[in-house]
């Protein structure tokens, strides 16, 4: 059996387990977070892919940092078309 990894936001723990209820609980503060990466994008223009990547470097857990990237790769798309 796979042990889980676990992390901490905001006191909740999480899990393998858990990772459903975690994408959940996580959805809207993710997609607010994407966002306010995003807007600074027209503000830091060339200097804003470095800064973006620092600041999802030091967003945890992990698997918070993959669901605010997933985000910001959706909006970037949407801006595109």
């Amino acid at each position: 059996m796979a042990q889980g990894r676990t992390g901490d936001l905001q006191g909740q723990r999480v899990n393998a387990v858990s990772r459903a209820d975690f994408h959940v609980h996580h959805l809207d503060n993710a997609r607010e977070e994407a966002r306010r990466l995003f807007d600074a994008k027209a503000r830091l223009q060339g200097a804003w892919l470095g800064w973006v990547a620092s600041q999802i470097y030091t967003l945890r857990p992990a698997e918070y940092a993959s669901m605010v990237r997933r985000e910001l790769q959706s909006l970037q798309e949407k801006s595109e078309t």
